[in-house]
């Protein structure tokens, strides 16, 4: 919940119909990460695959005063209980039209694509457990609980779902986003990179 007396924050598993809003949030409210390159058409598929994978979620909140218009998702948090797992099955199902779809951005950043499959699918230090993928807010609902929200709604799951402990990544000096995850249990744990030469906080919950 959030102390805004307007409406309260509601939490709902995203589906495959919320994948179109759910990436365009990721390419516009989180333009400088590397999959934001490679294009809206590639972020739709992964996101839809995330909604079918049986060992990855993502939660969304909609509008809570959306007025007369459609419901409009305004957050949404990813979350893989194996992320190479899920690599396997997004290659294995979507890599070909994915790849597809993203050619521009791989040819401009074929070490970039490398690197990131290689964290996804070997993983980084202390990768055991779950991983939180991407997580985004609207920037006209920033500053409203959302993010923590989300975050205390995927750390739920992960212990109904019977996951002990999780990590992300996010960019250094990214305040609000470690807020968040410290808000939903995570702590800090040290630096990651990635992608080499680009060092990202590491958090780790419990």
């Amino acid at each position: 919940m959030t102390n805004d007396a307007r409406a309260p924050i509601r939490v709902r598993f995203a589906t495959e119909a919320d994948a179109d809003v759910v990436a365009e949030l990721h390419a516009t409210r989180i333009a400088d990460s590397f999959l934001a390159t490679l294009g809206t058409p590639f972020l739709r598929r992964l996101y839809r695959r995330i909604a079918r994978a049986a060992g990855a979620f993502a939660l969304v909140v909609d509008d809570p005063e959306p007025g007369d218009g459609p419901r409009r998702v305004c957050g949404f948090i990813a979350v893989a209980e194996d992320t190479g797992a899920l690599y396997r099955e997004f290659l294995l199902h979507d890599g070909v039209i994915a790849a597809a779809t993203a050619t521009a951005g791989i040819a401009r950043r074929p070490k970039a694509v490398w690197e990131t499959a290689r964290y996804g699918l070997r993983g980084g230090r202390e990768a055991e457990g779950a991983e939180v993928l991407s997580t985004a807010v609207a920037a006209d609902h920033a500053r409203q609980g959302i993010a923590s929200r989300l975050v205390c709604a995927a750390t739920d799951e992960l212990r109904r779902r019977g996951v002990g402990s999780a990590r992300v990544v996010t960019a250094v000096g990214n305040l609000a986003a470690v807020h968040a995850y410290e808000h939903g249990g995570f702590r800090k744990a040290g630096l990651e990179e990635v992608h080499s030469g680009i060092a990202q906080q590491l958090l780790v919950w419990p």
